[in-house]
């Protein structure tokens, strides 16, 4: 049993579906919860940062970041431009 019972049928037919153990199964839905359950301010500034690192400029991260948002669990309206570059620099 996970310490969440509400998951556990998830951690069960992953087990089930899968090659892994019941351990690693639960591993892996914490992770996955991890991921959708980042903050919007925290995701922003990472993919920002990541994506200069890439050598993207800040008008092209800015827009990727924008198209990123849409396609993940945020709740929130599309962030402009200026929303964006206010979260990673204040």
């Amino acid at each position: 049993m996970s310490d969440r019972p509400e998951l556990d049928e998830l951690i069960d037919r992953l087990v089930h579906m899968s090659r892994l153990s019941r351990s690693e199964a639960a591993h892996l839905v914490d992770e996955v919860l991890a991921f959708f359950g980042e903050p919007l301010e925290e995701f922003v500034r990472r993919r920002h940062g990541a994506l200069q690192r890439n050598g993207c400029s800040n008008r092209e991260s800015f827009a990727r970041v924008q198209e990123e948002i849409a396609q993940r669990r945020f709740r929130v309206a599309r962030l402009t431009e200026r929303q964006i570059r206010r979260l990673i620099y204040g």
